[in-house]
Parts: C-alpha cells; sequence; structure tokens
C-alpha cells in the first residue's frame, strides 16, 4: 500500500471478494519536502496506515531504503552516466517491490501478493499452472509494461484487481468509501525526485556529470557545446542551446568520446533495437528461432508489429515500418494477443532509415 488511491481501493475490493487482507507498505526513500507525500515516503506510509485502519485491514511497514539505493538509485545514476535511459520504476519492479511482497508473504503464510496496477493476472489451464500478464481495460493506465521484469513465482501468485476497472471507476469507489486519497492528483514524477529535476538530482550525487563536452552533427561538425551527457536523451529537442533555422533532435550518445550527436527527425528513426537482461514470462523460444508479436519500447506507446528474433540471452526486434527514437537503456516488452510474453533492456538500434539523395 502506497498511500494512493489506487492501492487503497484495491484493498478494499480484496476484503470484498472474500480475501484476508494486510496491507504492506515500502518505506523506500524520504527526502522529499512539504505535505505532498510521494509513493515510497514515510508521510505515504502513514496515510497507508490511515486508509488501512479505515479499511478494517491489518497494516505494516517495511524498511527497504538500503535495497533501494543499491538496487534502483545506483544503477539509475550509473545509466545516465553511460549514456542511457533507464526506467527506475521498472528496476523498482524486479528488484524491490515484488521480492520484498514474495518474501513477506512467505513469512505471514499469505497464498497470494496484490498491488493498484492496472494490469491482469489471467490463470489458464486445468488447473490454473500458469499465468498470463495481460494489458489492463483502461488503455490509458496500462501498467504491463512496468510489469514484464516480475519473476514467474510472482506472476503466479499476484492478484490485480484494478486490471479490469478504469481510473474513474476507482476513484468512485475511493469516495464512496471516503477514503482520503479520493481525489489526491497523481504524481508524473520520478518517486524519488523532487520537482522532476532528475538533472539536478544526479548532479548532487556526481558532481562529476556536469563535465561539458562537444555536440556534433551527423558529420561529425562540431555545432554546440552540452553540460553533460547525463542531461540528454535519444528524440530530445528542447534545452540543446544550439542556434539554427531546422529543428535538431539527439540521434546518439558517445559516453566514451563525451559526445552527443544531433541530427534531422529522420535520423533518429530506426527500423530494429537489440535487446538483453530478458525476462520471459512465457516459454522462451529457441535460440534461432523468430516469431511475430507487438513490441512497445515506452510504457505509454501504442504496441508496433515487429518480428522478434531469439538469440540465447539476447533478442534482435525488426519493427514493421520505422520507430521513432528508441532510446537505449529503455525497455522492449513484447505482446502476443494483449499478454506479455517478455522484455528486455535496449542495448543497441540499427537499420537507421536512409535519407533520399
Amino acid at each position: 500500500m502506497s498511500g494512493g488511491v489506487d492501492s487503497s481501493v484495491t484493498g478494499h475490493l480484496l476484503k470484498e471478494s472474500g480475501f484476508e487482507v494486510e496491507g504492506i507498505s515500502l518505506l523506500l526513500w524520504e527526502t522529499r519536502p512539504g505535505d505532498e507525500p510521494g509513493c515510497c515516503s514515510l508521510s505515504s506510509v502513514k496515510s497507508a496506515g490511515r486508509t488501512a485502519e479505515r479499511l478494517g485491514i491489518c497494516h505494516s511497514s517495511v524498511d527497504a531504503r538500503s535495497a533501494f539505493i543499491e538496487k534502483v538509485i545506483e544503477p539509475f545514476a550509473d545509466a545516465y552516466a553511460r549514456g542511457l535511459t533507464p526506467n527506475p520504476c521498472i528496476l523498482c519492479n524486479r528488484h524491490i517491490k515484488f521480492p520484498y511482497l514474495l518474501r513477506e508473504a512467505a513469512r505471514r503464510g499469505a497464498d497470494y501478493i496484490a498491488t493498484g496496477h492496472y494490469a491482469k493476472s489471467v490463470r489458464i489451464g486445468q488447473g490454473g499452472e500458469e499465468t498470463l500478464l495481460k494489458k489492463g481495460s483502461d488503455p490509458n493506465k496500462d501498467q504491463s509494461y512496468v510489469l514484464y521484469g516480475v519473476s514467474r513465482e510472482a506472476l503466479g501468485r499476484l492478484v490485480l484487481p484494478l486490471g479490469a476497472l478504469r481510473k474513474q471507476e476507482v476513484r468512485a469507489i475511493a469516495r464512496t468509501l471516503g477514503l482520503e486519497a479520493a481525489d489526491r492528483p497523481e504524481s508524473q514524477e520520478i518517486c524519488f525526485i523532487e520537482d522532476n529535476d532528475y538533472c539536478g538530482f544526479l548532479e548532487k550525487l556526481t558532481p562529476s556529470l556536469c563535465t561539458p563536452g562537444a555536440v556534433l552533427d551527423m558529420s561529425g561538425r562540431q555545432v554546440g557545446i552540452h553540460r553533460g551527457v547525463h542531461r540528454y536523451t535519444i528524440g530530445q529537442r528542447k534545452g540543446l542551446g544550439i542556434a539554427s533555422p531546422k529543428p535538431w533532435y539527439v540521434v546518439r550518445i558517445d559516453p566514451a568520446a563525451h559526445a552527443v550527436y544531433v541530427g534531422s527527425r529522420e535520423d533518429a528513426l530506426c527500423s530494429e533495437v537489440r535487446i538483453d537482461s530478458i525476462n520471459w514470462l512465457r516459454p522462451a523460444p529457441a535460440k534461432g528461432e523468430s516469431f511475430r508479436a507487438t513490441v512497445k519500447v515506452r510504457s505509454m506507446m501504442k504496441d508496433l508489429p515487429a518480428t522478434v528474433e531469439a538469440e540465447g540471452d539476447t533478442a534482435r526486434i525488426v519493427f514493421d515500418e520505422p520507430l521513432w527514437a528508441p532510446a537505449p537503456g529503455q525497455s522492449a516488452v513484447w505482446y502476443m494477443d494483449d499478454a506479455v510474453v517478455a522484455g528486455g533492456i535496449i542495448r543497441e538500434t540499427g537499420g537507421k532509415v536512409s535519407r533520399p539523395a
């Protein structure tokens, strides 16, 4: 329980369905000022406790701050220093939230774990021995993308009560119950970063990131100076500080040379990506096998048709149509019939679109 409306209504729905429910809050980070609770702060834990009391369920908290720093904060900062674009929510789900939930379930003798994510866990087979992770019914809130990294063990024990609901329905339930989070605005920020200033956050952790370097065009001609590669991501247009009659976009980051390359919008298009750190939620294909799927490389984009070529611990994904600005460090997640097959980290992009002569 984070103290927000989604996890609060999840607790209520589970209880209404006949489950014996205990709420668990993970204390992950505590630096945010003011009264606005982040999803992982001490204030959010207190809010979750008040909500649990109102719902008539037990509540406790677990201090996971040390693990969060090691498994989320440090890899997040390291990725940006290497010119990558990480997703900390995916790191947190994979390495913190679900492992901790499984551990607490084992300690308490609980059969299932549950969260307030907008996705579906669907049991199939005669005995329900296999579980599919499927998209949520609300296309504007579907969170199956950020859940691809959960283990099969966690997925097999996971209940997702909000998968068939839309956000406005969840808020309506919370209002009926008189929950304090019913009309709380949603935060679009990274939970541990104040004011969405991730650059300032990274620079406090690692001041050496601020070393300036060259901004180059696609021919290698210097057209500007950057203030650190961590400030840029593939496809970025704003904040480049380059005077030009035509728009420039970041198309490549070379941390070894401490250089940022810019080009036209067409230069940021590509047709294939290479993936590693794959987590298979369906049986992995044989090495060398290829299959059709739909793939997304950002959480809220529409998944696009592509061919996935399995290469053991890695994969190559070739899109039917050129894809706009996939960035190394982001995750690619592939689906069949709205069910997550697998996902992994983009390490390379290729198949650049040729520009007309």
